[in-house]
């Protein structure tokens, strides 16, 4: 038989689509390489300690409001598939999260063991080959991930340990001196992990390091793995290395020699010596599985397939992705490469979906076409809403007006709107140059908090509202940024969006 749908990957991307897929009774399989979902985190983080936040208690009951600080539940209407209830720590474990999608696969069309070895495209279908066996479908989803370890560019790299293989056992590099070249969150989560036993580390890649505070990228550095800092900045014999590795070569008598280009002094080239160099490169995705018929177009160094605002390969017609990979719509500025955002892309791509294959319109609900009814739709949405909270500048809520009519639907991928006539698109946002200054820094002039006059300067996480017609921006108004993220002060938020809308209407 030919699928409507073939998801390639039961990690936390592929069961979300899955689910959306089972609840509208639609035709799909699932095609998972290991035993059970979630395998990459049966691996990964080598630590086994999440840097996605688990935030049981805020104060607040209500479910979308809690989904911005719970960055690890996939989206569902049963209350007992909530993250809360697996742990409730901070940082949980790894281990719970493949507790949790265990559970969340229950029930989906999921075939465990059959690993992905070939997808090719002909007679109006694709075929996806695993050993012996095949599938056809009409069109195929990739929830893959970054499977493949990144491997650099540098002479004599083979000769490294890598992140994915290298021991975790501290007391394996006892009194060793330690080069890790990476400069991510894997790289430093396994430096902080080496403190207390090696004698020398040394961490090393060729940008400045960016913490994820000042970012507000999440993939950044993050405060629970930049310990090390500490005993670089307080001469604890580790240390921070600007540059890029040139060369790496053997010693006669074990460990390693490399040729390392400092990026910002006069000694531009330096032999250093170590017992141990980690590879901590990042991730890429692994295209060897698709035939030149299926083969997607990839870009940023060939580690992600390009895609169009639907999520749909640029080359290759009906081949989609799902999750992480989706991160190269908005590489290291939003969320699309976590849990936490890809999953409200992924609610995106099952709408537009059933929006393209099954005459299902992008849902909608009615609001007085008023400025007054509109202002309030609005706020109501922004003040609880988790998908444009963590899908910042990517999703947006939009407010279709047309023959006095005002319709409003939500989470729609900015890139994919259409040219409505007359459309309101509402957006979180940070302000352009947010991630330029030290936002510890108090002597840097900001924007009072909940001052309207100056709220289109605003460099903290603020809503925006613009106005589109024919898809082209004609006006926009921004509210001001507040403390505790409650845009409903009447005279600061709600009457001059108002004011501002019965201009525009």
């Amino acid at each position: 038989m030919t699928h409507d749908y073939l998801i390639i990957g039961a990690g936390p991307a592929g069961l979300q689509l899955a689910a959306l897929l089972e609840r509208d009774g639609h035709d799909y399989v699932v095609l998972e390489a290991g035993a059970a979902p979630g395998t990459f985190f049966t691996r990964y983080p080598r630590h086994r300690q999440l840097i996605s936040i688990n935030k049981v208690w805020t104060g607040s009951e209500d479910a979308e409001f809690n989904l911005r600080s719970d960055w690890n539940s996939l989206l569902t209407d049963d209350p007992a598939l909530q993250f809360k209830n697996y742990s409730s720590r901070y940082f949980p474990s790894a281990d719970d999260l493949v507790r949790y999608l265990a559970d969340f696969a229950q029930g989906l069309n999921v075939s465990y063991g059959v690993r992905a070895d070939g997808v090719s495209f002909g007679d109006g279908h694709f075929t996806v080959t695993a050993g012996s066996s095949s599938w056809q479908a009409r069109r195929v989803v990739v929830a893959t991930g970054v499977s493949q370890l990144h491997v650099p560019p540098i002479e004599g790299a083979e000769l490294c340990e890598r992140y994915d293989t290298v021991s975790v056992d501290p007391q394996d590099f006892v009194n060793q001196r330690v080069l890790i070249i990476g400069k991510g969150n894997s790289a430093f989560e396994t430096a902080d992990a080496l403190v207390e036993t090696a004698a020398v580390i040394h961490v090393a890649g060729p940008h400045a390091i960016r913490l994820a505070w000042q970012t507000h990228y999440v993939g950044h550095l993050r405060a629970v793995n930049n310990n090390f800092l500490d005993t670089y900045q307080l001469k604890s014999q580790n240390a921070v290395l600007d540059g890029t590795v040139e060369r790496i070569v053997g010693r006669d008598g074990g460990g390693f020699t490399i040729t390392f280009r400092y990026a910002r002094t006069s000694e531009r080239l330096r032999e250093i010596d170590y017992d141990r160099i980690i590879l901590a490169t990042g991730f890429q995705f692994d295209a060897s599985i698709f035939g030149d018929s299926a083969r997607p177009r990839l870009v940023i160094n060939d580690r992600f397939p390009e895609q169009s605002p639907a999520f749909e390969s640029v080359n290759v017609p009906g081949l989609y992705f799902a999750g992480t990979l989706t991160q190269q719509r908005d590489f290291k500025k939003s969320t699309n490469g976590f849990i936490h955002g890809f999953r409200y892309g992924v609610r995106a791509l099952h709408r537009i979906l059933n929006s393209r294959y099954h005459d299902t319109p992008w849902p909608s609900v009615t609001v007085d076409a008023s400025p007054e009814a509109i202002t309030d739709a609005i706020i109501e949405r922004i003040n609880v809403s988790s998908a444009l909270w963590q899908q910042f500048g990517v999703l947006a809520d939009v407010v279709t007006v047309a023959g006095g009519v005002a319709r409003y639907q939500q989470e729609v991928p900015v890139a994919h709107l259409g040219p409505e006539p007359l459309a309101l698109v509402i957006t979180l946002e940070y302000g352009p140059e947010h991630d330029q200054v030290d936002p510890f820094d108090i002597t840097v002039p900001r924007i009072a908090e909940n001052d309207a006059g100056a709220a289109h300067d605003a460099s903290y996480l603020h809503p925006v509202v613009r106005v589109r017609r024919d898809g082209a921006v004609v006006a926009e108004h921004h509210l001001a940024e507040n403390l505790e993220n409650h845009w409903n002060i009447p005279a600061v938020h709600q009457q001059p969006l108002a004011h501002f809308l019965k201009g525009v209407l």
